[in-house]
């Protein structure tokens, strides 16, 4: 899990919206999200589902945007990406009913 950081800490809250899930094995789920809160960058970790109880612990490990591997994704931007960690099997697909789930962390120190 991530640490818990205070306002003087030097990490950034990130959040992804998730549009669509695809499940590859039980520690590890490919995405479609559009950026939030950020920039997000690689290595960000998440640790909080918004407006759930249930706990995560997962890592971005790469994000694609246009085809191409890139380091970090800007607010408002979309990407494939791909998170690696516990609680991959909590992510679900947007649907008109439930709206898009949003998945909020920290990014990695520089």
């Amino acid at each position: 899990m991530t640490e818990p950081h205070t306002p003087d800490s030097h990490v950034a809250d990130v959040e992804l919206q998730i549009d669509q899930v695809t499940t590859v094995n039980p520690a590890e789920a490919t995405a479609t999200v559009r950026c939030t809160a950020g920039p997000v960058r690689r290595g960000a970790r998440f640790d909080r589902i918004h407006d759930s109880a249930e706990t995560i612990d997962l890592k971005l490990t790469q994000i694609l945007t246009y085809g191409r591997s890139v380091d970090e994704l800007d607010p408002v931007h979309t990407a494939l990406v791909t998170l690696r960690g516990t609680g991959v099997q909590l992510l679900t697909s947007a649907t008109p009913h439930s709206g898009w789930q949003a998945i909020r962390g920290t990014n990695p120190l520089p």
